[in-house]
């Protein structure tokens, strides 16, 4: 055990990345404490990479990015209507571009989800630093988002292992492809897409993230409750409205 912990130079004892993984689960407090000392994140960054294509993998051997592809493109309301115009021909090349696009996006979407965390990350630095006088790093912001994001990985695990199950193959929804949310029960794009807010395992990172910036920004849990939990509802109402336009 002593390999998993790293000193410093003033002789002052650190967690390794992979304690920081395992505290992220039972104790959280002690992973966001640790980011003070260095905001190093390599380890969820991998365990993202897997993760992701670990799932595309699941996908494309069970399912398929061409039956993805036709099924996101069925739910859709204006593309289901312009595809209706389409010739056989039309309709067979837009699918098999469609499919192709969908497979590359969803094999590199770790990079899509990084540079959402960079945003994201900047936002809260933002409003954290000039809104409340704190004095955090870009890099601090950015560690804690990447190890609150971890129970985030287990829907990945979890679709993975239901795919190879054979379970959910039809109507496969890879937007929302497990029913650890609300939104997965529903048909309505607009419940769809609110209910998807509603995730077991994304509530459990909102929760960590409010612990982490607290932390870091030595600001009180209710102060940090206020900002995410704020930025959380902005993006679910956007969502809604969203698919109300265009679903």
């Amino acid at each position: 055990m002593a390999d998993d912990v790293m000193v410093t130079p003033g002789g002052e004892a650190g967690l390794s990345q992979t304690m920081r993984v395992v505290d992220t689960f039972i104790a959280p407090s002690k992973t966001f404490t640790d980011i003070l000392r260095s905001s190093s994140w390599w380890l969820p960054f991998i365990i993202l990479v897997l993760a992701t294509l670990g799932s595309a993998y699941a996908v494309d051997r069970n399912v398929g990015f061409t039956a993805v592809a036709e099924q996101q493109m069925t739910k859709n309301t204006m593309q289901a209507d312009r595809m209706a115009s389409m010739s056989a021909d039309q309709r067979a090349n837009a699918v098999a571009m469609s499919a192709k696009i969908t497979r590359i996006s969803v094999y590199c979407s770790f990079i899509i989800i990084l540079i959402i965390v960079a945003i994201e990350a900047l936002i809260l630095w933002g409003i954290f630093n000039f809104g409340f006088g704190a004095k955090t790093t870009y890099g601090q912001v950015f560690a804690v988002i990447m190890y609150a994001g971890l129970p985030r990985a287990l829907v990945a695990l979890l679709n993975v292992v239901l795919l190879f199950a054979g379970v959910g193959l039809e109507n496969y929804d890879i937007q929302n492809p497990v029913g650890t949310n609300l939104g997965y029960y529903f048909t309505s794009p607009v419940l769809r897409a609110g209910g998807a807010f509603f995730d077991i395992f994304g509530l459990w990172a909102l929760f960590l993230l409010v612990i982490g910036m607290a932390i870091i920004s030595r600001k009180s849990k209710a102060q940090s409750a206020a900002v995410i939990v704020g930025l959380w509802v902005i993006g679910l109402l956007a969502s809604m409205g969203i698919a109300a336009a265009f679903g």
